[in-house]
């Protein structure tokens, strides 16, 4: 109580309300996600004030989040380092300066789920989940030409791509939301199943016109494994056939929703094109499968990287996988604190997967949306994708708080507010 009251002024309701306070900015933080046309995005303002607010009030960093935060200096430093090359230009000045802020959000985001655990994850996941339905609303709106001003805005190629400035971004700022509705439909209750399954249907809209071949095939992997993780986590006999019942369902279900789909025929045609490995871009010497050969070779060579944002220059496009993108971009100083940040965190985050917590379902989900964007980084630059830090952070915070809870001290619940609402009550 002491604590509490020292946090939040001298009354108990004012302790409630600063809490409620910080639970609104983290809901507009996961909300604001949705909307990156520039950079500075309004994802940054809305960042800042929440960070803000959550500083001014009380924020404390746990000695467990040590690797985490010394991974992620050592990743900028090594994106500082290689700027000094070319620090004459606006553009790798912004982006360093872009990525330091996004790696200061992971580390929020583990922070600050040190205390109140259950609910501020809960106002978190609402705010992302009402920007993946915004984001695709958008991208549906944009590609049945609701109207020709929304159809420039919202889509690109004639693929959608919602608030974002890529088709790709969207349909992978939709894997998590996408993986924690598919859990609430298996393992919740009727009335949550029944409203969380409308909002699939929604956000499989625009996952599928996205037309991006990756996020179509981490979202199907993800979603197995993130059943399978279900069906073993659950309490009873009834509770699994209940959700192989649904699985089957589902699959029937999606079934007839493509086929309906591939019967139009600009969709089908776009459907084809986007479903095969050998797009043009992808082959060739300096295709996106030989530039990662050249762009190795490369690297051996600079031991300090190209700089920011200068692959281009030499191969025609940017290198589309991280792994690459980190050693290009900050040497081997910034190429090894990824890969090894990646690593720890894959192999860290196994050990929770099955502990008994009231986030359990919702840490399996973050930690298998994870594993899928990992996948999605070795053919794709995810530098700067804003929910991928909210991921990253949101994982190690959950650890963190994990631990604490098998310690018998509970999840950082001082003041007791953290049992106001249920963990994965998101929808």
């Amino acid at each position: 109580m002491r604590a509490a009251l020292a946090t939040a002024g001298t009354f108990p309701g004012a302790t409630i309300a600063t809490e409620k306070l910080r639970g609104v900015m983290l809901w507009l933080m996961g909300c604001a996600g949705a909307f990156v046309f520039v950079e500075p995005s309004p994802y940054e303002v809305v960042g800042v004030l929440t960070m803000t607010v959550f500083v001014a009030t009380g924020l404390s960093l746990s000695a467990r989040l040590t690797p985490l935060v010394i991974l992620l200096v050592i990743l900028n430093i090594g994106y500082a380092t290689a700027l000094i090359a070319v620090a004459d230009q606006d553009r790798p000045v912004t982006w360093v300066g872009v990525s330091a802020f996004l790696g200061l959000t992971a580390i929020f985001y583990a922070a600050m789920l040190g205390r109140n655990t259950q609910m501020r994850l809960t106002w978190l996941m609402r705010g992302y989940l009402a920007a993946a339905v915004i984001a695709s609303t958008a991208g549906i709106a944009g590609y049945v030409h609701i109207t020709e001003g929304l159809s420039d805005l919202f889509l690109r190629y004639g693929r959608a791509r919602g608030t974002f400035n890529d088709p790709n971004v969207l349909g992978a700022f939709l894997l998590l939301p996408g993986l924690l509705l598919v859990q609430r439909v298996l393992a919740g209750r009727s009335a949550q199943a029944l409203w969380s399954g409308m909002l699939l249907t929604i956000v499989m809209g625009g996952l599928f016109l996205s037309f991006s071949r990756a996020a179509w095939g981490i979202f199907a992997l993800c979603a197995m494994i993130l059943m399978a993780l279900t069906f073993v986590s659950s309490r009873s006999a009834k509770e699994r056939l209940r959700i192989v019942a649904i699985a089957i369902m589902g699959v029937v279900l999606l079934a007839v929703a493509l086929a309906a789909l591939l019967s139009i025929g600009n969709v089908a045609d776009l459907f084809k094109e986007r479903a095969t490995l050998d797009q043009s871009y992808d082959l060739g010497h300096l295709g996106r499968f030989g530039r990662y050969i050249l762009g190795a070779n490369l690297a051996l060579e600079n031991s300090l990287g190209l700089g920011p944002m200068q692959f281009y220059k030499f191969f025609r496009e940017d290198p589309h996988n991280t792994f690459l993108n980190s050693f290009m971009s900050g040497g081997w100083l910034a190429g090894c604190a990824y890969a090894t940040l990646t690593f720890v965190t894959m192999i860290s985050g196994l050990r929770f997967l099955f502990v008994a917590t009231p986030w359990r379902p919702v840490y399996q989900a973050i930690y298998v949306a994870y594993l899928g964007i990992v996948i999605e980084s070795a053919v794709i630059d995810i530098d700067h994708w804003r929910h991928y830090f909210l991921i990253l952070g949101v994982l190690w915070g959950l650890m963190a708080a994990t631990r604490r809870y098998c310690d018998g001290r509970g999840a950082g619940d001082e003041d007791g507010s953290s049992r106001a609402s249920g963990a994965g009550n998101y929808t």
